[in-house]
Formats: structure tokens, sequence, C-alpha cells
């Protein structure tokens, strides 16, 4: 059966745990330097409307070490940036290639693209969620601290892509996430398309979201395509810089995470993000491995190997 992943929440629990599991082993094979090739003779085509660092590298890198060949497309050079209609593009890419990856903006794009796919669509970034890197950030939870279900998440800043798919991830993990905004920045439920509002709690003082957390995140405060609002944004987010001070309320063992490129200085302090409860290296590295697993997956499905 064909499958994407859109959302995080087009994946079920078990299947989520299982993806960590088979991101262990992989990077666990990785480490060693034991080939590992499932994926021989299979293509992803990466499609970029938003440009990327980490995305880029580790799509194209994971599906190398898995033994397929990665072929990156820019918008701005293909007929998608000409007006090419995405239902278009989607039946014709995906009768060239295995699978797909999209990193754009409105999430109505990849889901139309997605629509008229054959092959399965993964979802690099888009405005309204961000799927991938919270599968890396809940990796790296879980080899630091053990599972994540019944943990608390505390997010500090804007409400964007990251936050909403934290928020979705909660839902379908069972934890908890605390979430501080500035006002006017808040969570739009809808926008996040939440199940039900259980598993997280809105509070105005970002220390009161911090407090007795197990993991805090932030973000930078003008995310992509935002660019014209940055000067108001950062007198709005002032007081949402994540500080020595926040995660000392945190509990005694919380880590901090960031999705980078992050702005020392502005939501975070070179203090925290350079400190010893930072683990962003680790989560960066874990994007290559947690998205060879989901590859792996949606392509073969669940394997013993």
């Amino acid at each position: 059966m064909l499958r994407h992943f859109l959302q995080f929440k087009d994946l079920s629990r078990d299947e989520l745990l299982y993806l960590f599991d088979r991101a262990t082993l992989i990077k666990s094979r990785f480490k060693q330097y034991q080939p590992y090739h499932p994926l021989a003779d299979r293509t992803l085509a990466m499609i970029f409307e938003k440009s990327s660092t980490r995305t880029r590298l580790s799509f194209e890198a994971g599906m190398h070490q898995l033994g397929g060949s990665a072929i990156y497309l820019n918008t701005r050079d293909t007929q998608l940036g000409r007006g090419e209609p995405v239902e278009d593009a989607g039946e014709v890419i995906s009768r060239m290639v295995d699978i797909v990856m999209i990193r754009t903006f409105e999430q109505e794009i990849i889901e139309r693209f997605a629509a008229h796919s054959r092959v399965p669509v993964i979802n690099g970034l888009t405005n309204e969620y961000h799927p991938c890197q919270i599968l890396a950030d809940i990796f790296t939870f879980i080899e630091h601290r053990g599972p994540i279900q019944g943990k608390t998440v505390a997010w500090v800043g804007d409400s964007n892509n990251m936050c909403n798919t934290w928020l979705q991830a909660a839902e379908v993990l069972d934890f908890n996430v605390h979430v501080s905004t500035p006002p006017g920045y808040e969570v739009e439920p809808e926008r996040a398309n939440l199940f039900g509002t259980d598993h997280f709690e809105s509070f105005v003082d970002p220390m009161d979201a911090c407090r007795d957390a197990d993991l805090v995140t932030t973000d930078v405060w003008t995310s992509m395509g935002w660019e014209a609002e940055n000067d108001e944004r950062l007198k709005d987010f002032a007081d949402w810089q994540v500080d020595a001070e926040m995660m000392a309320v945190a509990k005694p063992g919380a880590v901090f995470m960031h999705c980078l490129p992050a702005h020392r200085g502005e939501e975070v302090t070179a203090e925290v993000i350079d400190g010893a409860q930072s683990v962003v290296w680790d989560e960066a590295e874990n994007r290559l491995h947690v998205q060879k697993a989901l590859m792996e997956f949606l392509l073969l499905g669940k394997v013993d190997a």
C-alpha cells in the first residue's frame, strides 16, 4: 500500500516506535562502517522550493548510504518554476523515481503532489509542518533519556511549523508540550491539525513553560518567508530567549534542542546552545539516520534485517 509522510500523524505510534528502533540499528551499522544497501537501484527525487543545508545533505547522503541514488531538483530550474501544475509534476516525476522528498512553502502544494504521485512522498518542510525534524528530535531524546512517553517538552518562541509538529507528535506518542509564545503568536489548533488539546498547555511566562520540563527547545524567531517581519519580531520575542535561567528551572537532566541554524544571542544564548545540556549536534546528525529508516519503511515496509 502506498504511504506518504506529509504530517507527523501520518504514521501510527507503533510505526514510529519501529522507525526509532530501525534508526538505532541503521546508525549502529553506519558507525561501524558496515555496508547496508536495501535500496539498491532505487532513486530519490529531492524537490526544493526552500533552500536547505541539513535537509539536502541528510536525504542525499542517506539515500547513497542505503545503496540508492538521489537527484536534486530546484523549482527555479524546472517546469514547476515556470507554472507547470503541481498535479502534472506529481504524475510525471513519480513515474521516473521511486520516492520523492519535497521542501516547499504551503502544505497544500505537497498534498496536491502526493495525491497524484505513484510513489511515496516525504515532507522535507512546509510552512505548517516539519515532521522529519521532529522524528530526529524524538529519536535524539530517546538516545539520551529513554522513552518520551509521559515526558514534558517546553517549546519557547514562535508557534511555527516546528511547534505544530511537536504538538502532533505529543498526541501520537503520548507526551506533553508546554508552549510559551509572545502575544499575537499563539498556537492555532486548526493550523496545527490537532486531534484535541489534552497534550499541550499554553503559558504566558516562558519560565513557567520550562519549569520541570524534560526537554527545552526553540527555533529562530523569523522563519523562512517571514523576513519582512524580522525587526518587529526581534522586539516581540525579546523576552523569549532560552537562557541559563530557563534551563535552571527545567529538570536537572533536561536537554536543550534546536533544529538549526541558530542565532546565538537571539532565540538562545551561546551559554545554553554550547553548554553541557545541549544535544544539538546529535540532533542534527540524527536527521540522517531517522530519514534512512523512514525511506526504508516507505519503500520496503517493516523489515527484519
